[in-house]
């Protein structure tokens, strides 16, 4: 099981993270806006994430965190 977070402030929908991750389970948010104008990251299927690490690893801003519980 995995607790993954994202910082929706932080995040600036580069899309690194949505490139970088194997199960294709990331996407960038269609209705949500962060307080800068950036429709930030979210997971589609938490249950899919294998902890891998890709998306927490190519995250510049640091808007990720994976733990796996």
């Amino acid at each position: 099981m995995v607790n993954f977070t994202i910082n929706e402030e932080l995040c600036k929908g580069c899309e690194l993270c949505v490139r970088a991750c194997p199960k294709q389970i990331l996407r960038l948010s269609k209705t949500k806006l962060n307080s800068k104008g950036y429709h930030p990251c979210e997971i589609t299927d938490v249950e899919a994430c294998i902890a891998c690490g890709s998306c927490f690893r190519t995250c510049p801003d640091s808007a990720i965190r994976i733990e796996k519980i």
